[in-house]
């Protein structure tokens, strides 16, 4: 990460020249003692911070001195994937080819099938314009359904009561818990392998118990959760991938 010690008026008018293909954020931090600069995996987006009395010109000059090192960044960030007919995403760890079958009577509105000569699919019925939005809506529906198993299931192996769940659409953290037993979770832990999942909800409840990482916390969730490192790493390796499916095109 480029740094340079040391406003945000906005810097995205001077880069549009340089078609960088990413936005741009400007952030100001009173506590910031130079610029930085990094790229979001998560958003593939180009973020600067800058000291609170930088001025808009030095910022100006950082951040174009430092396009090479953007541009290399922003290539290793994988492209998005929109949920378009043909396109694979994983689901429960496991890659389906998206299969948009257009109006159908009887049918389900999406539905998983085997394929012997190759990925299994993820079919969608009803209207093209529509399936997106349809494919989105069902893959909550799925997370919803596994992480309410999952926390019920590691509620009741630590001896903890949750008071809700809720699903978001969240890029800074998988899931969270709040002091008076509200959890929430990210919908596209449906995309991860299921032992995944299995951890994040593990994470979660036991923070019931403790709110800190501490000792006796990860001692709870280890307890509950056998596969915890493995689905740590899973999760630092690949998680930010997940959140380029079903992002428009660019």
């Amino acid at each position: 990460m480029p740094t340079r010690r040391g406003q945000k008026k906005s810097l995205k008018s001077e880069l549009e020249l340089e078609a960088l293909g990413a936005p741009i954020e400007v952030r100001r931090h009173p506590a910031a003692r130079r610029l930085t600069l990094r790229v979001s995996k998560t958003r593939r987006a180009v973020i600067v911070t800058v000291p609170a009395e930088c001025r808009m010109e030095e910022a100006g000059r950082f951040l174009k001195n430092n396009l090479d090192w953007v541009r290399d960044r922003l290539g290793r960030v994988p492209s998005p994937v929109p949920f378009a007919d043909g396109a694979r995403i994983p689901l429960r760890g496991v890659m389906h080819r998206v299969v948009f079958k257009g109006p159908m009577r009887g049918s389900a509105v999406v539905w998983p099938e085997a394929n012997g000569r190759g990925l299994p699919q993820l079919n969608v019925a009803g209207r093209v314009e529509h399936a997106p939005r349809r494919l989105r809506d069902w893959l909550v529906e799925q997370a919803r359904a596994d992480l309410d198993a999952q926390v019920a299931t590691h509620a009741k192996s630590l001896g903890a009561k949750p008071r809700s769940i809720t699903l978001r659409d969240q890029t800074s953290r998988w899931g969270s818990c709040t002091a008076d037993g509200l959890l929430s979770f990210s919908w596209r832990l449906i995309l991860a392998p299921a032992h995944v999942l299995d951890y994040v909800a593990a994470h979660e409840v036991a923070h019931l118990l403790e709110m800190n990482h501490g000792p006796r916390f990860w001692k709870h969730v280890a307890r509950s959760m056998p596969r915890l490192e493995e689905a740590k790493r899973w999760l630092r390796t690949h998680g930010p991938d997940l959140h380029r499916y079903g992002a428009p095109a660019q």
